[in-house]
């Protein structure tokens, strides 16, 4: 069970963050979409924890919790009584999860840090986009949501640790800490050669070639070669005699050589119609796939197939995406109403 505090009347901020806004069966307003996709499933309790009354509400929610989540700017709970060192002190097993924009120390604690902001302080904007163009964001909230991913694990440990410890925790998530950590690949390449700053290669890959987007006749292929072998078939497939060139033999000879690969696979891929290439890289098992919109992701067979797409209580959803034993994890219950 996951029970949401919100503040009365208004309620969270998302509630608002739209159009679009879902409409019940005689025309009320649900709310934003953008509400419903974070809060499935959730009981929400409205509480002014600025009054005594309210703190004394929440409190007593706590007194039977195991984890509470807090996003608060730093130090913003103590003049409630509310914050991780009171509540443990208070509840001595329970989990506390605070997630602040840049941590609990550090220069910068103290500031707000919303998705947008961090995309752009951890370095992932300076990756996406065309190597001419401006930095981009990405098009989903991915540092809010890559730290909720951590999150759910590091409660999760917690959680598991107190089995043996009988003791809770304060875990402290940041989302600039996380965008960081997920840098992954392009974070290392840099540390292995700092004169060498990545950059903005569009739909290219900093370590593998060919690793892209490749216009067809009829719209685009993402072609992702990840060995030599997969090369090899791929050159079979579009009838070019490069897998024994010395420049592409192997892919850090193709990654050197990159600039004079892609050019002679993309005006030989250019005549091929879009399903036919891709039929017959899926032949041989050279991975390969569509650049689908929302729209023809859910009319996907193997995303309808899975159940991606829920519906509860009228509101539609997406569904878990993890599947344990066969049986996917869905709440029961839509977000819940105001």
């Amino acid at each position: 069970e996951v029970i949401k505090i919100e503040r009365p009347g208004a309620g969270d901020d998302t509630r608002h963050w739209g159009p679009p806004f879902l409409h019940g069966p005689d025309g009320d307003n649900l709310d934003a979409a953008y509400f419903h996709a974070c809060n499935r499933g959730k009981e929400s309790h409205a509480i002014d924890i600025a009054t005594p009354e309210g703190q004394a509400k929440v409190r007593a929610l706590i007194a039977d919790a195991d984890v509470v989540i807090e996003n608060y700017k730093v130090g913003g709970l103590i003049k409630y009584g509310l914050d991780a060192a009171s509540l443990i002190a208070a509840h001595p097993r329970l989990i506390v999860c605070s997630i602040t924009g840049f941590g609990q120390d550090g220069p910068y604690a103290a500031r707000a840090g919303y998705d947008f902001i961090i995309q752009g302080m951890g370095g992932a904007m300076s990756l996406t986009g065309e190597p001419d163009g401006a930095p981009q964001k990405s098009g989903v909230a991915y540092a809010d949501i890559f730290t909720g991913v951590y999150s759910a694990v590091a409660i999760l440990a917690a959680l598991r640790r107190r089995d043996v410890t009988r003791a809770g925790a304060h875990i402290d998530m940041a989302l600039l800490d996380t965008q960081v950590g997920v840098l992954a690949n392009q974070a290392l390449n840099w540390m292995a050669n700092p004169a060498k700053v990545p950059g903005r290669m569009g739909n290219g890959h900093a370590n593998l070639v060919p690793y892209q987007a490749f216009a067809t006749a009829d719209g685009d292929l993402i072609i992702a070669v990840g060995n030599d072998s997969q090369f090899r078939k791929l050159c079979d497939v579009i009838g070019l005699d490069l897998a024994d060139d010395p420049r592409f033999a192997t892919n850090p000879d193709r990654v050197a050589h990159r600039t004079a690969l892609i050019p002679l696979l993309a005006g030989t891929i250019g005549g091929w119609l879009k399903a036919d290439l891709y039929e017959a890289l899926e032949r041989v098992g050279v991975p390969a796939g569509p650049i689908n919109n929302v729209a023809e992701v859910f009319a996907d067979p193997q995303v309808i197939a899975r159940g991606m797409q829920i519906l509860r209580e009228g509101v539609p959803g997406l569904a878990s995406p993890i599947v344990i034993d066969g049986e996917r994890m869905v709440s029961d219950r839509a977000s819940p109403a105001r």
